[in-house]
């Protein structure tokens, strides 16, 4: 099952009394149908828990006769809820305060009334058009919508939450208007909002795991570097001290500095801090890097 209908199906699993709320819910699916008007409602879509809660909320709030196609294979995702009866339509269409001769679908506020029936609004509005990305492999949530100015107004009720602070963008997409959100912060406040909070949780754990992960990662990354660094420093100090064997000036050189050399040859994964700690005495990191520094010259003199 994928995190979009894991979430969906944890929506539809609220149960409320708020009958506000209810209509609040259906209405945004209503707005969302393939067809809504007073003469036809069909209510389509590829997710069952959706469809389900469609018809139940109709039936609770409306008691329309209703004919629910399912898919009879899988290859056919589509589940079809009809509301056969055009003086059902009607009365659903007249009651939400919708006029047939209006250019364009818009969302008619008198059916928001309150916070409560918000949040019922845009959980039918994510239940009818909604999508929400695995935030194992990203941060995406869109809502897809046939008419543009409708967009819009749900773009504007998602605006207008007390609760959040959400910035919803918008594209045009295959005929289609899509208002989405990329943050994952607000993905998790829209979830928390609309009531899954289940998935808003599962969106700050994997956000917190990847965090830990590029930490992790950075740290690798930073030692391996240094690791090379210090193996790459290793064998020009080693190439020098073995030519300085070559061309006989070894024996000469100084107890401080045949002594270090001698360090590198025998331990030449050391760090330069971890010499110096090997010396007797101790010195600094700079001064066993002051005394390889003066090998190399050494060894450079003659070239």
């Amino acid at each position: 099952m994928s995190f979009a209908t894991e979430t969906k199906k944890e929506l539809c699993s609220i149960a409320t009394t708020d009958v506000e709320s209810l209509r609040a819910e259906l209405y945004a699916m209503l707005l969302l149908s393939r067809s809504f008007t007073q003469d036809s409602i069909v209510f389509k879509t590829e997710n069952k828990y959706s469809a389900d809660r469609f018809v139940s909320l109709c039936t609770m709030l409306f008691s329309p006769i209703i004919e629910y196609k399912k898919p009879l294979t899988k290859a056919a995702k589509i589940y079809t809820v009809t509301l056969i009866d055009s003086s059902d339509c009607k009365r659903i269409f007249d009651f939400y305060g919708h006029d047939e001769h209006a250019l364009s679908m818009r969302v008619n506020r008198a059916n928001i009334v309150d916070s409560k029936s918000e949040r019922a609004f845009i959980r039918g509005v994510f239940l009818a058009c909604g999508s929400v990305t695995d935030p194992d492999k990203g941060y995406h949530l869109e809502l897809c919508v046939v008419h543009k100015n409708l967009c819009n107004d749900i773009a504007c009720v998602i605006h207008d939450i007390e609760d959040c602070d959400i910035t919803v963008k918008m594209l045009s997409r295959n005929g289609s208007y899509i208002c989405y959100i990329k943050d994952s912060e607000q993905i998790t406040d829209l979830l928390t909002f609309m009531g899954a909070t289940n998935s808003a949780m599962t969106v700050m754990g994997a956000k917190a795991l990847k965090q830990v992960r590029n930490a992790a990662n950075r740290r690798v990354n930073s030692e391996v570097a240094n690791l090379q660094k210090v193996a790459g420093a290793s064998a020009a100090q080693i190439k020098a001290i073995n030519k300085l064997k070559k061309q006989g000036k070894f024996n000469a050189l100084s107890p401080e500095l045949k002594e270090v050399a001698q360090l590198r040859l025998g331990y030449p994964e050391l760090s330069l801090r971890d010499m110096g700690q090997m010396l007797e005495p101790p010195i600094s990191r700079s001064g066993v890097n002051h005394r390889l520094t003066k090998l190399i010259q050494l060894s450079q003199e003659d070239d």
